[in-house]
């Protein structure tokens, strides 16, 4: 089901007092936003809540309102969520989300009371980037690859039919999908295979983009990925099945310094997984098509990645 939060959002930058408007927001989306801040801001019962609150608040929107003047983003995000339905065979109620961020994540996926959430914040998808709402300045082109991202996530996470790692790491969790709490105990295998996937699906439902923004870098960043694919391949065989919030942060996220990404005195680029967790999952998306690799566990896509290169 598409859920539009952007009329609510405008009502708060509308209003008089608008750090007050946000709490009510907040309050009023709370099962939504509480999960958004725990996995993708900072703890919403922190002491620095109302600091981002008032920075999201007070931020001007000019940005946003004149990219909305022109492209109809529901309509992009509704046959994205059909798109993705056919092509995933989806067995699932989604949540898809269109909402404007305190400029963390730009795009970004939930499962809460075991119902999978994709969403997208889009002050990111302005064209512009903008320093004070911290926009990244993306093509709004771009939305229905991330959204495909994301709701391809949601599936592998939340499918009655999903025999992934991160699937059961949720149904452990009571329905619900923590990062950080997933980042600590699935294996590195498994989260990119995730965001391979992901990748994979975002190509499909969103082609023509240059190589580079499937996996959200920038050219010179790709172009430095290639480069050191080899040498990141041999590395990463002592880590794939091993746990840790770190291996996760180190070869998935960004925003990390040089030491944290150092493997053998080699610094690997930010986010390197996407592309290495691509690579993995090829051969089973091939055989097996990505409906089929989507729900497939990370020994099934795997012994199906091995007898390829067997055989190659």
């Amino acid at each position: 089901m598409l859920i539009n939060l952007l009329p609510d959002f405008f009502a708060v930058h509308n209003s008089t007092d608008r750090v007050a408007a946000y709490l009510r927001y907040f309050e009023n989306h709370r099962r939504f936003l509480e999960a958004y801040w725990h996995n993708y801001v900072l703890d919403p019962a922190g002491p620095h809540f109302l600091e981002v609150v008032r920075s999201a608040a007070l931020a001007s929107r000019v940005d946003l309102r004149t990219m909305l003047e022109r492209i109809d983003v529901v309509s992009l995000a509704r046959n994205t969520e059909e798109q993705c339905r056919t092509l995933l065979d989806v067995d699932i109620d989604i949540d898809v989300v269109l909402m404007v961020g305190v400029g963390a994540a730009n795009a970004g996926e939930l499962v809460v009371d075991g119902k999978g959430i994709a969403f997208v914040c889009l002050e990111h998808f302005t064209s512009v980037t903008n320093p004070e709402t911290q926009g990244l300045g993306l093509d709004p082109e771009l939305i229905p690859l991330w959204l495909a991202h994301e709701i391809a996530h949601t599936v592998r996470y939340a499918s009655p039919t999903s025999r992934s790692e991160l699937k059961q790491l949720v149904e452990d969790a009571g329905g619900y999908y923590s990062y950080w709490e997933t980042g600590r105990r699935a294996t590195l295998r498994e989260l990119m295979i995730n965001e391979g996937l992901a990748t994979h699906a975002s190509r499909i439902i969103s082609p023509g983009h240059a190589a580079w923004e499937y996996y959200g870098y920038t050219r010179r960043e790709y172009a430095s990925v290639r480069e050191l694919e080899p040498l990141m391949t041999k590395s990463l065989n002592a880590d794939l099945d091993r746990a840790g919030l770190g291996l996760r942060l180190r070869y998935l996220s960004g925003g990390m310094s040089d030491d944290a990404r150092t493997v053998d005195r080699h610094v690997f680029p930010e986010r390197s997984g996407y592309f290495l967790g691509a690579k993995m999952v090829e051969a089973a998306v091939n055989a097996r098509g990505l409906s089929w690799a989507i729900r497939a566990s990370a020994s099934e896509i795997t012994s199906i990645s091995s007898s390829a290169a067997a055989s190659a």
